[in-house]
């Protein structure tokens, strides 16, 4: 299993088109331009930093208006190589205390992911994500 990273950082928004524009004039370089509109991913010096819907995410995340949960539109995201990683480290942030707020399951886009919050209701991502990969040192690396 990979040790525990935080590679991304979500946060959902009212118009993709536009804080995709906002953050490139900031100078945040987009990568993963196959995702169209739907959502964009920037290169945030070793931390990969993403905005998408605010509903999306929401109901991606089955944490709106859930219980115990402080979703605020951010998730923090680990990923992991395979589907039996993600298992495995949804497993383990249970066991540490965590709540499930979805349980792992295939997404639509070809991954594989599961979220639980924190003691503190904070959202958690953990998945798997076609076209992502690792350097050595376990830091995430975008295709162009």
């Amino acid at each position: 299993m990979t040790a525990p990273r935080l590679t991304a950082i979500t946060i959902g928004v009212r118009d993709v088109r536009a804080s995709t524009a906002f953050y490139e004039a900031l100078g945040f370089e987009r990568k993963m331009r196959a995702t169209g509109d739907e959502i964009s991913f920037f290169d945030a010096g070793g931390v990969v930093f993403a905005v998408w819907s605010a509903d999306k995410l929401a109901e991606d995340a089955k944490a709106d208006g859930k219980a115990g949960s402080h979703f605020g539109g951010v998730t923090l995201a680990w990923n992991c190589a395979t589907p039996a990683e993600v298992n495995a480290a949804f497993t383990k942030a249970l066991a540490a205390g965590a709540k499930p707020v979805r349980n792992p399951e295939p997404t639509d886009y070809g991954g594989y992911r599961g979220y639980f919050s924190d003691p503190d209701g904070h959202v958690w991502e953990i998945v798997q994500a076609p076209g992502f990969a690792f350097a050595a040192d376990g830091r995430l690396i975008l295709p162009d």
